[in-house]
């Protein structure tokens, strides 16, 4: 018998083969030439699909103790706000935040916005997608100067072109829902 967060899983790669996924010639941000592209914000950002991402991605950070889940704007946006929701709906909430790629310019010039991640805190970094890991990379760099412990980084769909690997060398897991394979079959 297939258990929710399996009949989530389905849905949620229904949605995004069908509405999120596109072959042709593609130009990447790491500069790179792509045959196909994955635009999962097409997806986060329709309520099915936060839905869903909220409700798999909560699943995924079960058993960890953690103070806070977030990641690099714009790609984590949609998501947190979904897992704050779903979290407090559940009785168990979680508090999320969205990393700049640089500081604000006015008031409180931060870089990391949400409620205020203390120093030694434990958080889970998520993404929709994940090529070499560099938005990966860059949050991980801004929450270690503030002295935050990384657990594991999430992301919806790797496509399997090095951010596991980028990752790896500052000691943070990457977990997928997805494989980019599963989309090329």
């Amino acid at each position: 018998m297939q258990t929710s967060i399996d009949q989530d899983k389905s849905e949620l790669f229904r949605l995004l083969h069908t509405q999120a996924f596109s072959r042709g010639k593609f130009i990447l941000s790491s500069g790179k030439e792509s045959s196909f592209y994955l635009d999962a914000r097409l997806v986060t950002l329709s309520p099915a699909g936060a839905y869903l991402t909220g409700r798999i991605m909560l699943e995924m950070v079960k058993d960890e103790s953690l103070d806070a889940i977030g990641g690099p704007t714009v790609g984590a946006d949609p998501m947190v706000g979904a897992i704050a929701s779903l979290s407090h709906q559940a009785g168990c909430p979680l508090n999320t935040f969205i990393i700049r790629k640089t500081p604000k310019a006015h008031g409180k010039q931060q870089q990391v916005e949400g409620p205020l991640l203390k120093e030694g805190g434990r958080v889970v970094i998520i993404d929709d997608v994940a090529t070499t890991g560099k938005a990966f990379v860059e949050s991980i760099e801004v929450l270690q100067k503030m002295n935050i412990n990384i657990i594991k980084a999430i992301c919806i769909i790797d496509r399997g072109e090095g951010a596991r690997e980028a990752l790896a060398k500052y000691k943070v897991p990457l977990e997928s829902i997805f494989t980019i394979a599963e989309f090329l079959k």
